[in-house]
């Protein structure tokens, strides 16, 4: 009987959500370091397209165990605005719709989104890269 740390799905979700906390943290905290040398929309800008190198480099070495491909770079930022334009969405629902406050409700999209983003990072990684064979 498999137990659910030994199963790869699990450890997959895992790490991935793992490298999503890191990837918070670090692109916040660059955020506040360039925010008190630059504008706070440059740093914003900055530290948004430094989150997706970050999940790219992430999300394909750790959780999906892929190669790095050009095609994967110039492919990779499409999922950031797939899952922008379902979380406008989800959130207008919630909040217009559904009377939602407006400070809870962006903590409900990310919780809803988790499957579609894991979904779409495995797809986009997997479709645009070579698969290095399984060390575990």
């Amino acid at each position: 009987m498999t137990t659910l740390k030994n199963n790869p799905q699990v450890r997959r979700w895992i790490s991935f959500l793992i490298g999503g906390g890191l990837n918070t943290g670090i692109t916040y905290c660059l955020y506040l370091l360039l925010s008190y040398v630059i504008n706070y929309q440059i740093a914003y800008a900055i530290a948004y397209v430094a989150g997706i190198v970050f999940a790219y480099f992430f999300n394909s070495k750790v959780v999906f165990k892929v190669e790095h491909s050009v095609i994967g770079m110039l492919v990779y930022p499409t999922i950031y605005l797939v899952q922008y334009v379902l979380g406008a969405v989800l959130l207008n629902v919630l909040v217009e719709h559904l009377n939602m406050h407006k400070a809870v409700a962006p903590i409900l999209v990310i919780l809803l989104l988790l499957p579609s983003s894991y979904l779409l990072n495995k797809v986009v990684l997997k479709a645009t890269h070579k698969t290095k064979p399984a060390k575990d």
